[in-house]
């Protein structure tokens, strides 16, 4: 137990903290802004943070990724506000963290196996449009202030790492903030600061639980609202957590992540907070700001609280163009530039799902979609692909008997092609149809097994089957009806 913890909470304390003061900072404007998005007060998107960032560094399945509200998740909470009030969206931030759970003890977390790297490059690309986008409107029709600052603050976050020992023992994109703030302080520009975002909260949460009535009623409302946010945090979820694994070298625990997901946000709205999952901007912020532990995300949601709460004098203070310095910083290191390059290299299959899964995603802002249409585009060309590796080879082994190798896998996508393979036209005695180097997955494809060998037994000619491996065997004597008097009458 003792080493464990030193594994997951102790072997990084100072990058940990530090990232996580980072993270912990970004966090603050982009929690008030997804409260906004779902119609609720700042402080019930700032308390959801705290609790799911900390609760998660405790319980998930993914050191230093970070999770908190986010704006995929206050998207589908707008209208649940709208016609029933907070007290429902807490009782439906209680359900979310139920499904999870029972989502991690079903191992769905599993499932991400199925998405392929095209897709999660998608997402990732996506993901850095929408993130550069959002700080769009902290960029137009302002003063060449908020320019001349968030370009001092690029500057410092990309510079200030090449200054000898001091640049690469503290974080730039902390650096960039503190720099920022005090000259604007020093300077008295009139720009935009965290306290014109909204009212922070002045006390610490208090439990609360759900002032509704626990019936039927209630549940068929919750429910929709409930299953969405489960599945779209799931999968934002799962796919940060994959891009962090690829970012740190290292793995995670997909399904324990699903469970955790789930308790912290239990946490959350019994805490007066809303619905989250993993954010990948902040993600990224505490993985390039030296974050790798559970420590990490931890410091980001208790200095979070602790900050809003006793420091809100000085947080207000903080301007937006040093935090859109940070969010630019993270777009630009987000997508992957590769990516474009090899557009030319890769297979035009793989091209056509990376562009389609970032093309859905940015027109809809909704990464579940962006990421369903990404998967269901790359099992179609596997489906395609695997599908014409399939081949009959025809040898006549006498006068009257033709034998029809069968080679590679025979499932829904090849099933006609496998039919058309034979010529039943052919006048012989006996047909043996060799199944030692094929594979049979579905009914679709044993139903076309079916139509050859009654259509060779229509001829006249007698049908052997050889070579069929213990799994064929199995779906053929299962669903298969060449062998039944009755049914072949039938068909």
């Amino acid at each position: 137990m003792l080493e464990k913890i030193k594994r997951d909470w102790l072997f990084n304390i100072r990058g940990d903290l530090l990232a996580g003061t980072v993270v912990a900072l970004a966090l603050i404007p982009e929690a008030i802004a997804f409260s906004i998005i779902a119609g609720v007060d700042p402080k019930v998107g700032l308390y959801a943070s705290f609790c799911i960032a900390v609760v998660i560094s405790i319980v998930g399945g993914r050191p230093g990724m970070i999770s908190a509200a986010t704006g995929a998740m206050a998207l589908l909470m707008v209208t649940l506000v709208k016609e029933h009030g907070l007290e429902y969206l807490l009782a439906a931030t209680l359900l979310t963290g139920v499904i999870q759970i029972i989502a991690g003890y079903l191992k769905l977390g599993s499932l991400m196996r199925f998405v392929s790297r095209s897709v999660v490059t998608g997402f990732v690309n996506a993901l850095a449009i929408l993130i550069f986008m959002a700080q769009l409107p902290e960029l137009t029709n302002v003063t060449w202030h908020v320019y001349a600052m968030t370009a001092a603050g690029l500057g410092i976050i990309y510079l200030f790492p090449y200054l000898p020992v001091i640049g690469r023992t503290i974080p730039s994109p902390l650096v960039c903030i503190v720099v920022l703030t005090l000259v604007a302080m020093l300077v008295g520009l009139e720009i935009r600061t965290v306290g014109d975002m909204g009212q922070l909260p002045d006390t610490l949460p208090i439990f609360l639980w759900p002032d509704v009535p626990f019936n039927l009623d209630t549940l068929l409302i919750i429910l929709p609202y409930s299953f969405g946010l489960a599945v779209v945090g799931l999968l934002e979820s799962m796919m940060t957590a994959t891009i962090v694994d690829d970012l740190t070298d290292t793995a995670s625990d997909k399904n324990r992540e699903c469970k955790g997901q789930g308790i912290a946000n239990i946490g959350s709205g019994l805490m007066g907070g809303m619905a989250g999952c993993a954010m990948i901007g902040q993600s990224i912020i505490n993985v390039k700001s030296g974050g790798r532990g559970r420590l990490s995300s931890f410091t980001a949601g208790t200095f979070l609280l602790l900050m809003v709460v006793f420091l809100d004098e000085w947080l207000k203070q903080i301007p937006m163009a040093a935090l859109v310095a940070v969010m630019i910083m993270v777009s630009i290191g987000t997508f992957s530039w590769n990516s474009l390059r090899d557009l030319k290299k890769n297979p035009l299959s793989s091209s056509i799902v990376m562009v389609a899964t970032v093309v859905v995603v940015v027109a809809t802002h909704n990464l579940a979609m962006g990421v369903l249409v990404g998967v269901l585009l790359a099992t179609l060309f596997f489906a395609n692909k695997i599908g014409r590796f399939m081949v009959v080879k025809a040898a006549q082994s006498s006068a009257d008997e033709r034998v029809y190798q069968v080679v590679g896998q025979v499932f829904f996508a090849s099933s006609e092609q496998f039919i058309e393979s034979f010529d039943f036209k052919e006048v012989v005695a006996k047909v043996v149809i060799d199944l030692t180097h094929s594979h049979f997955w579905d009914i679709t494809a044993v139903s076309s097994l079916d139509k050859v060998v009654i259509k060779f037994r229509r001829e006249g000619a007698e049908v052997e089957i050889i070579g069929m491996s213990d799994a064929t065997a199995t779906i053929v004597d299962k669903f298969g009806v060449h062998n039944d008097p009755e049914e072949v009458e039938n068909s």
